[in-house]
């Protein structure tokens, strides 16, 4: 037993103190805090953060087009939804049997961020002692603060991020089928889970891709092993079944690039820059490049380390990030930043990092609450959602 509580206890408390603290002003109806004016809705303020009210819609309907019209009022094609992939939907139908729809949702992201930062956890021992790794687990449950403010709404992100650390770490031990079934939850749950199987790919046959040049293409071939690592192909066969899905229930097997204005991808690259993108809105993007600089100091940190596959997942993942034309691009960042944590765990385990964080805590704090507040769904009549 005591084993069990050193092992858990302390990602637990990572996981539900810092999310507690943040519902708590709403909980509470403050008016403000610390000078900054909140919303007066309660706990309905946490639950209509964008898109919790999107996959609730998924959990009551599972696309049903009719039932989408019929039920709720949101000014949204039905085809809209499938942006919004089923596994966070489904186990929220299975868990509101128990709950209610919204306590269902919040509770699933509880217990998504869990895993993500027990999954954390793991990855940095492989990297830093125990201590230095729980400490890594505390950086991540609060940094960045977009990670915290997904974390502590309905959010499908947090299963997302869990799944792709867990895969990651399989993938790294050689436990190809469970780093499959990872990737297969990931890909379930958001569309980009499918940048996991290309980093995958790559960092099977790159290693491999200069012996290309002096044998035969079949014992070249014979060289990759794939048969160790044919189970990560069940990314791409799960990636299939959900437009198989859409097929059944939209009547189009592509009705995920039918949705709308959903995918924010435009070419050529750096498009966020163009602020009259509709998803941008402003010339007030300078940060966007300190972004982009701890992604690729990060890349090449990983490969300093010889750290391949995660090179390779981080690369993927930041390119993908290139033609995002959305102002929220840390959304978009945020599968990679568990392993640029690992790029620079030597640095952030320096004591001056350590006094660094401290000091971030209260305007990761305040800023959470502020984006909260005001990133909501307009939402009249609750009744479709319960």
């Amino acid at each position: 037993m005591k084993a069990f509580i050193k092992k858990f206890l302390p990602i637990l408390l990572l996981t539900l103190i810092p999310t507690l603290l943040i519902w708590l002003p709403f909980f509470l109806r403050l008016k403000t805090f610390w000078t900054i004016p909140l919303s007066q809705s309660g706990m309905a303020t946490i639950v209509s953060n964008y898109d919790g009210p999107l996959f609730l819609v998924v959990a009551k309907t599972l696309y049903n087009k009719a039932l989408i019209a019929q039920s709720f009022s949101f000014p949204l094609p039905t085809e809209y939804y499938a942006a919004h992939f089923p596994l966070f939907p489904i186990l929220i139908k299975l868990v509101a049997l128990v709950t209610g729809y919204p306590y269902a949702m919040l509770f699933l992201t509880l217990v998504s961020s869990f895993m993500a930062l027990y999954f954390f956890n793991k990855l940095a021992k492989l990297y830093a002692s125990d201590g230095g790794a729980l400490f890594l687990t505390f950086v991540f449950s609060i940094f960045p603060a977009r990670w915290l403010i997904v974390r502590s709404v309905g959010s499908a992100e947090p299963l997302f991020i869990a799944a792709i650390i867990a895969s990651v770490y399989c993938f790294r031990k050689r436990r190809y089928l469970a780093a499959g079934i990872w990737g297969l939850v990931a890909q379930l749950t958001k569309s980009p889970g499918i940048l996991l199987f290309v980093a995958y790919g790559c960092a099977i046959v790159f290693p491999h891709w200069k012996n290309l040049a002096t044998t035969s293409f079949s014992r070249w071939i014979k060289s990759l092993e794939l048969e160790k690592v044919f189970p990560i192909l069940l990314i791409p066969i799960s990636l299939i079944g959900v437009f198989l899905l859409y097929k059944v229930t939209y009547g189009d097997f592509w009705a995920y690039f039918h949705s709308g204005d959903n995918i924010h991808l435009s070419f050529p690259p750096f498009q966020i820059f163009n602020y009259s993108q509709p998803w941008v809105g402003t010339f007030w993007l300078e940060e966007i490049i300190f972004v982009y600089l701890f992604g690729v100091w990060g890349i090449l940190k990983l490969i300093q380390k010889k750290e391949i596959t995660l090179a390779w997942v981080v690369g993927i993942f930041f390119a993908s990030t290139l033609f995002v034309s959305h102002r929220d691009l840390i959304r978009y960042f945020l599968p990679i930043v568990p392993f640029l944590f690992i790029a620079f765990s030597e640095t952030l385990l320096k004591k001056e990092f350590k006094i660094v964080i401290l000091f971030l805590i209260i305007p990761i704090y305040l800023f959470s609450l502020a984006f909260i507040s005001q990133n909501v769904m307009p939402i009249s009549d609750w009744a479709p959602f319960l």
